[in-house]
């Protein structure tokens, strides 16, 4: 069975993972999963990931959660571009998420990167989603 938004299943089973207290959980890989990964990681959402490959073209990401003081380091994981309806921004209307607390991620033409760096790079894109 296919998924229609791979990016948005990867953010439900991050979701899911954090809700039930879970310490790692797994998804399919690609590419843009993993450069989301990456922004998350720099940012201290979550403790890493690795890929594990089974052959045959497929492979899937672990992604190990993190927590403080038992509690979820992710309170609020949203998807906001989505297949049926894309959101782009220019770099003067990137949303600052929780008054600056929380990020943005978003794909632009110099890769997939958090708010604060699209802005200091000048440039803007695809809104894919928000954590906090």
């Amino acid at each position: 069975m296919s998924v229609s938004d791979p990016l948005g299943d990867m953010l439900t089973r991050i979701r899911n993972g954090m809700s039930r207290r879970k310490s790692k959980i797994s998804s399919p890989a690609s590419n843009l999963r993993t450069r989301v990964l990456d922004v998350m990681k720099d940012e201290g959402y979550i403790r890493g990931y690795s890929v594990v490959d089974f052959g045959n073209g497929k492979s899937e990401i672990e992604i190990e959660l993190k927590y403080f003081d038992g509690a979820p380091v992710i309170r609020e994981i949203e998807r906001v571009s989505r297949p049926g309806r894309r959101v782009y921004v220019g770099v003067d209307s990137i949303p600052q998420v929780a008054n600056g607390l929380g990020i943005s991620i978003l794909s632009t033409p110099k890769g997939v990167m958090a708010d604060h760096v699209a802005r200091e790079q000048n440039v803007g894109g695809e809104l894919l989603c928000r954590v906090f």
